[in-house]
């Protein structure tokens, strides 16, 4: 009997992803990545349900740090085909495509590798840089973040 890993196809689908360019808490310029599940679209996307499913993401990435901890290497990788750039994460079939400005691109590319933030609460599909920066405030208060780096590769 095989066992899958990865990430289902309807829980990749239920992500939303935020991409910007940024500086780490050492000062230095990297490419950031923010996960979070769309808001419930049924019954069963209750609060707690959305959350175990991130932490199950965070898990399958090979396990992501609070934000007082050391940040981790994940096993997600960041592959660019042309103008495209997908998070691969281990297990899975399909990557998640990633909204990636060329600045941004350029920077992981050079950096090789991304801050990886994941949400454990839900967050509009098509929330703006003020929305995405008020969530990231409050849910790092509320220590609901988990943060990993995810490397890049130059081949699909």
């Amino acid at each position: 009997m095989l066992t899958h890993t990865g990430p289902d196809t309807g829980l990749l689908s239920s992500l939303g992803a935020w991409t910007w360019p940024g500086k780490a808490a050492d000062g230095r310029q990297v490419a950031h990545i923010l996960l979070a599940h769309r808001l419930g679209r049924t019954s069963h996307d209750t609060p707690e349900a959305i959350e175990a499913r991130m932490r199950n993401l965070a898990e399958i990435l090979g396990g992501l740090a609070q934000a007082q901890d050391s940040v981790p290497d994940t096993q997600g990788t960041l592959v660019t085909v042309a103008s495209r750039t997908l998070l691969r994460f281990p297990g899975a079939r399909w990557g998640l495509r990633l909204p990636a400005h060329p600045q941004w691109t350029r920077l992981a590319q050079d950096t090789g590798r991304a801050a990886l933030i994941v949400g454990l609460d839900p967050l509009t599909q098509s929330a703006d840089a003020v929305r995405v920066d008020t969530y990231l405030d409050a849910a790092l208060a509320a220590d609901r973040l988990l943060f990993g780096f995810a490397r890049t590769s130059r081949t699909a």
